[in-house]
């Protein structure tokens, strides 16, 4: 059994996401209406960031909804100074990440699935049964 805090685990997580792909600088989970559920960050305010994603969140899903264009998967903002991405955790939780003008999207997409089942899983989302 782990000694770690629950927190802990889900930043660790957080943390080795952001050292598998360049340019993520940082990153908070939350629930889908807005609370913090953890962040691994330096600059931003994670409470502010939380309320923000899941606003973002919430509007990609109903846009997707609306053309019909399937399930949410990610939404990706990108900006003068980088991008600011938005991925579901299941139904009920979210991971913010921000990155900078050189982030990898490819390395992203290729890395996030695995991430957001563990987050799931760690979130008790999923049982670990079905998160792998």
């Amino acid at each position: 059994m782990s000694s770690q805090t629950p927190t802990a685990v889900l930043v660790d997580e957080l943390k080795s996401l952001r050292e598998r792909v360049m340019g993520i600088s940082e990153s908070v989970v939350s629930t889908a209406d807005g609370l913090l559920v953890a962040a691994d960050t330096a600059a931003v305010h994670p409470e502010s960031a939380a309320a923000l994603s899941a606003a973002m969140l919430g509007l990609g899903r109903r846009t997707a909804a609306e053309v019909g264009v399937g399930g949410l998967r990610d939404v990706v903002t990108r900006c003068d100074g980088g991008y600011v991405v938005v991925l579901a955790i299941g139904d009920r939780a979210l991971l913010m990440l921000l990155g900078d003008e050189g982030l990898d999207i490819a390395g992203l997409h290729r890395e996030a699935p695995a991430t957001v089942r563990r987050l799931a899983e760690l979130l008790g989302l999923v049982p670990a049964t079905q998160a792998h």
